[in-house]
């Protein structure tokens, strides 16, 4: 096993395939741009045994926002469909690396999952590490998944406009830098560019290399470098909630407890109408 609490290599999940116990999520989402599908990539190949969590599927219907949280219950619903149980070692990767597969790793955590972990360096690692692969739709058995809503690692907006009034909180934006900016435009219609009064800009991209997570000491050096101390509370915010986890993982691995992640992020806060929002560094 890796050092790190909340990473597997492939290696180390070759040797339990097939163990009971053991649940594989593939939690591949890709924007637009990058013209990649994940449920099509999924049944060409995947894991074996692995489930497909599909991003887009499983929110809260009732919000207009991408990826909102869907509710306890039917977090619990779709994921005992998928075959895995909160009791469950679970592990979850995505197509890229170190992209999406984080939000999942979140989500199962949030909602009462003990032993949660990204597969180090994702579906690419495996495939170069010439691991098996199996092809087609995954067909598990239901079971039951007992949710427990983890209310403390989610922050609502008026939690966050109350941080940015106070300061008291550190908030790190992983959205690239020109959209933290506003010299790129936002890809969804009718969000602002820019970002909240007081925050710091950390890329997601910056944390990994290879699709790997990067060091310890590297990491450090990295949240110290945009500004974050990793050891203080910090709200995480992205696009919509998804790549925000990446530094939520990140800032766990280095020890840090108090890190919650706002699930409107930036699609919520650039469509509102009463919110500050700067342009620039």
């Amino acid at each position: 096993m890796s050092q790190n609490p909340f990473l597997i290599a492939p290696a180390d999940l070759a040797e339990h395939l097939g163990r009971s116990g053991l649940s594989i999520i593939d939690a591949s989402w890709y924007l637009p741009a990058q013209n990649r599908l994940g449920r099509p990539e999924f049944d060409a190949a995947h894991i074996p045994g692995a489930v497909f969590f599909d991003q887009d599927e499983i929110v809260d219907p009732a919000s207009d926002l991408p990826h909102t949280l869907p509710s306890p219950d039917a977090f619990a619903a779709a994921v005992g469909d998928l075959g895995v149980s909160e009791t469950d070692t679970i592990v979850v990767y995505d197509g890229v690396g170190l992209f999406t597969a984080p939000r999942v790793w979140w989500l199962l955590r949030t909602f009462g999952a003990k032993d949660v972990r990204v597969l180090d360096g994702g579906f690419p690692a495996w495939q170069e590490a010439g691991l098996p692969v199996e092809t087609g739709a995954a067909s598990p058995e239901a079971v039951s998944f007992a949710a427990s809503f983890d209310r403390s690692a989610v922050a609502s907006l008026d939690e966050v406009k109350a941080a940015v009034m106070n300061g008291r909180l550190q908030i790190a934006d992983a959205r690239p830098a020109a959209r933290f900016t506003g010299e790129a435009p936002e890809p969804r219609a009718g969000v602002r560019a820019g970002h909240m009064p007081g925050a710091f800009n950390l890329p997601f991209m910056a944390l990994s290399e290879n699709g790997r997570l990067k060091s310890e000491a590297a990491l450090r050096a990295i949240f110290a470098e945009a500004g974050l101390d990793p050891a203080a509370p910090v709200v995480t915010s992205c696009g919509s909630g998804v790549t925000a986890a990446v530094l939520n993982l990140a800032l766990e691995s280095l020890g840090n407890r108090q890190c919650v992640l706002y699930d409107g992020s930036w699609t919520e806060w650039g469509s509102a109408a009463d919110t500050p929002v700067e342009t620039g560094r």
